[in-house]
């Protein structure tokens, strides 16, 4: 019964995170099929290690941080290819003929995951986690090991480079008021 009980209990953690810790990952490596083996991976630690957890209001945070721990783990211990790693891959996406302003949302899209792309892995981490999936600070520097106050300084130099690398780029916006 127990077994049944934490495999239901793994496998609705894997259909509640798993495609949220697969956009994390695959933001860190570049690489989409690497991304789905560290989703596994970390899926197998998670359910190696749910006993553990006393806190399940945490879940989340402690499922992120399994996630960037193993692929922090993947990178170091594949040092030799970090050029690769760091390398801009840029994916097409399909265009199908649709109306204008969907044509445009998906450029802007475009222009704005290769501008991460671009980015130190810190600072594309910590946008994805506080941008992206809208994690705390706290939340986030649990992730990442970090103390709130790196958390926030780092967004903001992330967030500034990321701006850097879109202006330069010829990416234009409208501020909103």
């Amino acid at each position: 019964m127990f077994v049944e009980d934490k495999t239901n209990e793994v496998l609705h953690l894997y259909d509640v995170y798993s495609n949220r810790v697969l956009k994390f990952i695959y933001m860190i490596t570049n690489d989409y099929h690497k991304a789905e083996d560290l989703t596994h991976d970390t899926f197998l630690k998670v359910s190696n290690s749910l006993h553990k957890i006393n806190n399940k209001e945490k879940i989340e945070t402690w499922i992120f941080q399994v996630a960037h721990n193993t692929t922090i783990d993947y990178i170091r211990r594949n040092q030799f290819n970090i050029l690769e790693h760091l390398k801009l891959h840029v994916r097409e996406k399909e265009v199908t003929p649709s109306t204008e302003s969907i044509m445009i949302i998906n450029e802007n899209f475009k222009e704005l995951y290769n501008a991460l792309r671009k980015l130190k892995p810190t600072y594309r981490e910590v946008i994805v986690l506080r941008k992206i999936e809208e994690l705390s600070i706290k939340e986030t520097g649990e992730i990442l090991g970090w103390s709130d106050s790196k958390v926030k300084s780092t967004l903001s130099r992330a967030l500034k480079a990321l701006h850097k690398e879109l202006t330069e780029g010829g990416f234009v916006y409208e501020k909103l008021s």
